[in-house]
């Protein structure tokens, strides 16, 4: 069991919990994530990252959006519940190293998993510009902890309610053209991880994209996070999360991520396995 040692809202669907996980806490590393199961019985496996971490107090931060019914649930939770089941650390983390001046990208939920990243690479010595972005003001988070971070931090937003109105790309190629990072690492939504990747191609910046958000179980097992990189096959969860930007199928990531939207949408994720022997029992019992 882990303990919720605290809950904050972020914005209308956005929720920051802090919970009791001392291993994980103590081994985890940038760019790494766990598997959370509200209920062992019934609890849907959710693939959250790592947002930060406390070794001493033990706990470890997770951010994320209310998008299925599982997410609803946790975001029910309060401090002093518990989780019964927090697996990890998984997947491959970030590597890290001093290469000069970096720009860390985070677009929307996005800013969570960059944080430890941005972090990591102010910690090895290296310049750090992070550019934020969200639709309008209420979806921008951890401000203050990107800018305590920053040694530069650009806020944008899509209708110009906060910040800078644009959207993450524009600041990002005026710093390709003048700050000749070494470096650009995108997180956020595929579309706006393409298009970053894109936006710093012509000028040989290298660009870390993380594609978490295709994952399922987080195993591997599943197959659900198939993505082409580089022409071949790659599985997000244990391969991953991040890759090479530039050699991301993008088209293909976001083709198979609308593949059960429809179904993502109905009782907000309701197991259809769940369903059909629910319709059973009620069935027998006429």
């Amino acid at each position: 069991m882990n303990k919720i040692l605290e809950k904050r809202q972020l914005s209308e669907e956005v929720f920051r919990m802090k919970i009791e996980a001392p291993l994980i806490a103590r081994e985890r590393k940038p760019g790494q994530f766990v598997i959370i199961q509200k209920d062992t019985n019934y609890g849907e496996r959710i693939p959250l990252t790592i947002a930060d971490a406390d070794p001493d107090e033990g706990s470890i931060t997770i951010i994320f959006q209310t998008v299925g019914k599982t997410t609803h649930e946790m975001a029910l939770s309060n401090v002093g519940d518990s989780f019964e089941n927090v697996l990890g650390p998984l997947g491959q983390p970030t590597h890290i190293e001093k290469v000069g001046t970096v720009v860390c990208v985070g677009g929307g939920i996005g800013v969570a998993p960059l944080h430890p990243i941005a972090q990591a690479m102010k910690a090895a010595g290296n310049h750090v510009i992070i550019i934020m972005g969200a639709r309008n003001r209420e979806l921008i988070i951890m401000e203050n902890e990107m800018k305590a971070i920053a040694d530069e931090l650009v806020v944008c937003t899509d209708d110009g309610s906060y910040g800078r109105k644009a959207l993450v790309t524009e600041p990002l190629k005026e710093y390709c053209e003048s700050s000749n990072p070494a470096m650009a690492v995108a997180i956020g939504p595929p579309i706006m991880m393409k298009f970053c990747a894109e936006t710093t191609r012509p000028y040989g910046v290298k660009t870390i994209v993380s594609l978490n958000t295709i994952m399922v179980d987080g195993t591997g097992m599943c197959g659900g996070c198939r993505v082409t990189v580089g022409g071949e096959t790659k599985f997000v969860c244990v391969d991953g999360p991040e890759f090479d930007g530039h050699l991301v199928d993008f088209d293909n990531m976001m083709l198979r991520l609308g593949a059960f939207k429809e179904r993502e949408q109905e009782d907000h994720h309701q197991c259809h396995l769940d369903m059909e022997i629910a319709k059973k029992k009620r069935g027998a019992l006429r």
